[in-house]
Order: C-alpha cells, then sequence, then structure tokens
C-alpha cells in the first residue's frame, strides 16, 4: 500500500501494491487550516487599545478606595458603572444627601456665638476634631464662607476709601515743589517776569494760532501737559498755551513757567482773580454751591458713612470720586465761561491737566464741525465695556421725575478732558444759563439729580451741539482701568489719567505711569531738590 499527499496538503490517496489500481482520495477538513495572520494582527490592536485604559481605571478604583474588595467579580462592580459612564450608587446617593443638606441650611440663620475660624486650614483641623456630621458640617461651611466673604467685602471697601483720601490728598513731593516756587516768586525776578514778553502779547489773541487751554492748580502735572503737546507737535511754533489756576497757586506757576518757559511755544498764566467780572457776586450760582451746608456736607462729611459690607465696591468707588471736593472749586467749573474768558478767540482745544498728548493735534484746528461747538469723544461704544459704555443714565438718577420727565436714558454720553470748542457759535447760545439753570435745580433737590459734579450739567447744557470725533483721539480711564489695553495707550493722541489713580500718586498703576513721567525732568533742580524721584521700571 502507498500513502501519497498532495503538495497542497489538500487530499491524501491510498493505493494497493497488488498491481491493480485501486486508490482513495481522502480531502482533508478545513477544520486543519491554520488561523489568518490578519485576524491575529486585529485581536492585538484593539487589546493594545484596551488594556492601558483597564490598567488606569483599575489605578484610579484602587486609590479612591471605594472598598477592599480584590475579586474579579469586585472589580467587575466597581468598574463597570466607571466604564459607562456612571457613578455608584454610593457615591450618587451621598452627592444628593449634600444637595439636600446645604440647600436646607441655606435658609438656616447662624448662631451670633458660634467661633469660626479664620483660615481654611483652620476649617478643616476644626472638622477633624469634632468630627461634624453632615448637616453640622453644612452649616459651618455657610457660615465660614459668609463671614470670609464679609471679611473680603471689608477690605476692598476699606480699600476704595484709602484710594480716595490718597487721590485727594497733595503728594509730599509737589506740595514741596509749590513751596520753593513761591519762594521763588517772591525772593527771584526772574520768576516774577512778565509773560509772555510785552512784544508777544499780540499772539494772545491771533486766530491764525492755535490756542490751547489748560486750567488746574497741579504745577507738574501742568509741566507733563504743555511738555508732551510740544514734543507731539508737527507746528510747535504756532502753538499758545493758556493756564488759569487759583489765586493761591497763581505764584507757584506764574515762577514756573517764567524759570522754564516752553520754547518755541508761547504761554501765558493767569490767576481767577485776574479776571475782574468773575466774582461770586456776578455768578451767585457759584457762591450758592460752595456756601450751601448740604453741599458741603456732602463733599467734605464722612464719606465712610452709610457704606456696608453689602456695597458693591465698583460703586462704592465711584460714590467716593463723585464727592470729590474738586467738584465744588470754581476752577473745575470755570470751563463753562470760556467764551467770557477769551473773548477774542474763535477756536480752543481744551485740556486736562491729567492727559498726555500724544500725536500732533493741528488737524483739530481744520476739522469740520458740521455746525457744532464741542468737539468730542463719544463714550458709549468701544471695547472696553467699563468705560466706554456711558450713558445718561450712567450720570442721572432716572428714578426722580425732573430727570425721568426731561432726559433720555439711553443718550450716549461724551468726555471732558480733550475737546475742541468753536467759541464764536458757543457765543450764540444759551448753554451757560442752561448750566445754571441745572445746577440750581440739583440743588434745591438736595444734590438728588446726580452724583458728579460739572460733567452732567454739561451734559445737558451742550445737548444738540456735540460733534463725535474718533475714539482714537481721546483715550479715557486710566486712572481706575488697570487693564487698558496697552497697544490702545500707545497708538491714542491723547490719553486721558481720569479716575482716582493719578501717575502722580503713589496709588498710580505702575505700568501705565512711563507714558506720564517720561515728560517729566527727574534732573530738574526744584523737582531734585523736593526728592520727586522717577518711580521703578
Amino acid at each position: 500500500m502507498q500513502l501519497r499527499i498532495s503538495p497542497s496538503m489538500r487530499t491524501i490517496t491510498i493505493s494497493s501494491n497488488n498491481g491493480v489500481l485501486d486508490s482513495m482520495k481522502v480531502k482533508v477538513g478545513t477544520a486543519a487550516r491554520p488561523p489568518p495572520y490578519r485576524n491575529l494582527f486585529y485581536t492585538v490592536l484593539i487589546l493594545a487599545f484596551l488594556l492601558p485604559f483597564v490598567f488606569i481605571l483599575t489605578a484610579v478604583v484602587t486609590l479612591e478606595g471605594v472598598d477592599n474588595c480584590s475579586s474579579l467579580d469586585c472589580l467587575g462592580r466597581r468598574l463597570g458603572p466607571k466604564l459607562l459612564g456612571r457613578r455608584t450608587d454610593h457615591s450618587v446617593r451621598l452627592m444628593r444627601d449634600l444637595y439636600k443638606t446645604l440647600n436646607h441650611v441655606n435658609f438656616e440663620e447662624i448662631p451670633s456665638e458660634a467661633r469660626l475660624p479664620g483660615s481654611f486650614n483652620e476649617f478643616l483641623i476644626e472638622i477633624k476634631k469634632n468630627h461634624y456630621d453632615i448637616k453640622t458640617f453644612a452649616v459651618f461651611l455657610k457660615a465660614t464662607m459668609e463671614s470670609m466673604d464679609r471679611e473680603a467685602k471689608r477690605s476692598k471697601l476699606a480699600e476704595q476709601l484709602h484710594k480716595h483720601f490718597a487721590a485727594d490728598a497733595i503728594p509730599k513731593g509737589i506740595h514741596c515743589l509749590s513751596l520753593r516756587l513761591a519762594d521763588e516768586y517772591s525772593s527771584n525776578a526772574l520768576a516774577r517776569k512778565q509773560l509772555p514778553s510785552p512784544e508777544l502779547l499780540p499772539l494772545l489773541s491771533d486766530n491764525s494760532l492755535h490756542h490751547f487751554v489748560l486750567l488746574t492748580d497741579n504745577v507738574l502735572a501742568a509741566s507733563v501737559v504743555l511738555t508732551s503737546t510740544l514734543r507731539s507737535s508737527l507746528r510747535p511754533k504756532k502753538i499758545v498755551f493758556h493756564v488759569i489756576t487759583d489765586k493761591k497757586t497763581y505764584p507757584v506757576m506764574h515762577s514756573w513757567f517764567s524759570l522754564h518757559p516752553p520754547s518755541p511755544a508761547i504761554v501765558e498764566v493767569k490767576g481767577i482773580h485776574q479776571f475782574d467780572w468773575l466774582t461770586r457776586e456776578n455768578v451767585p450760582i457759584l457762591e450758592a454751591i460752595e456756601s450751601d451746608h448740604g453741599v458741603r456736607n456732602h463733599y467734605h462729611g464722612d464719606h465712610a458713612k452709610g457704606s456696608n459690607f453689602t456695597d458693591n465696591p465698583r460703586i462704592f468707588a465711584s460714590k467716593l470720586q463723585a464727592r470729590s471736593p474738586k467738584y465744588i472749586s470754581l476752577l473745575n467749573h470755570l470751563r463753562i465761561y470760556l467764551p467770557e474768558l477769551f473773548p477774542n478767540l474763535n477756536k480752543v482745544i481744551f485740556l486736562d491737566d491729567d492727559v498726555v498728548i500724544q500725536r500732533d493735534l493741528s488737524p483739530h484746528w481744520d476739522i469740520n464741525m458740521a455746525g457744532k461747538l464741542n468737539g468730542a469723544v463719544e463714550t458709549c461704544n468701544g471695547d472696553d465695556k467699563w468705560v466706554m459704555s456711558k450713558r445718561f443714565r450712567t450720570y442721572f438718577n432716572f428714578s426722580h421725575p425732573i430727570i425721568s420727565n426731561n432726559l433720555d436714558p439711553d443718550e450716549c454720553a461724551w468726555a471732558y478732558g480733550m475737546n475742541i470748542f468753536d467759541l464764536n457759535a458757543w457765543r450764540k447760545t444759551k448753554i451757560r444759563d442752561i448750566y445754571h439753570y441745572w445746577l440750581k435745580e440739583n440743588l434745591k433737590s438736595n444734590l438728588m439729580l446726580w452724583k458728579f459734579g460739572t460733567l452732567p450739567p454739561a451734559l445737558i447744557a451742550f445737548r444738540g451741539y456735540v460733534h463725535p470725533i474718533d475714539p482714537s483721539w481721546h483715550m479715557l480711564g486710566l486712572g481706575y482701568q488697570e487693564k487698558s489695553n496697552i497697544d490702545n495707550v500707545r497708538k491714542a493722541a491723547v490719553i486721558h489719567y481720569n479716575g482716582q489713580c493719578k501717575p502722580w500718586l503713589e496709588i498710580g498703576f505702575k505700568h501705565l505711569k512711563p507714558f506720564w513721567t517720561k515728560h517729566v525732568n527727574y534732573s530738574n533742580e526744584f523737582i531734585r531738590n523736593c526728592h520727586i524721584l522717577k518711580p521703578e521700571e
């Protein structure tokens, strides 16, 4: 008998040896076929993908210590809900009980005699030591969080109050500078020389020149405004500055600009007392503002009175700023008399003393005001929603019928601080009379119509006379918006440190100060002797 296996191993042939062709083929079954390599590859791939997850889940369960069970059956019960994205019944029940307890104690009064921890670490120690049940834990947690919230708010309110006092105070260096300049005025003839020199006096009313008006009692701030304007100007020889100050500061301001003339520009320094017509007898409303008992109590009284830990710190800061004594000074209200102060001028640019000029302002002299008389940046649209979201509702009390019956809360506000005024057009209006009328109404209403000083009556008086200019000409908020966009600050023509944190104060924002301090000559003899030092960068 012969046995022959086919090369393909699929058949076996058996034949006899007796010469008779007697053979038989046997077909090999498919069960003997070796497994394909492709199936093996997929199996390994799936295992390689799943095994790390199984390892991680097993490790998590072990670390969490859900229970001490180690059998495969227990491991399955623990891993199953996690693989399906569900918590264990025990965990769900625990969280449900905790939520229910917290919600229940939310309406319970905390015992006044309860001793509360001063920190989170003390809170944990207290819980571990006393083995609180879940309800006691919830009560203790609520009391601790409320206590810490009150302390945080008290700290914020105290911070705002201290900022308010710091903002109203005169820094020691600037006070020293004023004293030294006043002494110089009394002892040095050069400090008393006429400003400008007699041959230049006709230029003070030359309408072919660019006239800037600055009302201030801060000599260092005034110096920065003039210096930055000249450095940014393409035609500094055409600039004329009219600096107006109060009687007390007049010798100081005159002395500074006599000894440090802003060449090639022309500067004039005048005191309020030098305007014969500008007396309290001729402007009785201003006398009323300064002498009224309610007004003086509002601006000079206890600014912390009435505040409590429920106040919003930003709202409290706004209230404090509105109570700054500068709002009842004659110097602050003087801008409403610009047409009378400069009867021979057609157009001026008004600047606050807390601005820095970074770009040439000459284009404003050729701007088409479209029949309006006040070129100003509107403050109701912009990227900074805190600074550029000011509408009439921001400044006025619309719960008062006088306001609600006369004004629109959605009307857009505009900015004081860099304004182009067409004085010829202004003289044809009754803006000053309207301004006086609303000041009187606010006095009669016990200061209930608005909270800020000079801008609200101006918003009413200039209604219909404002010509909006591009916001890049005047960027606001550097005195209260710490997160001012630095790129926008660099690009703005005029940056305005309105707010409490002035750049000459310690509370000024350090990253915004350099835009102001670079215009201060720290090597100047008066500045150096008064120890006014350049801030460290």
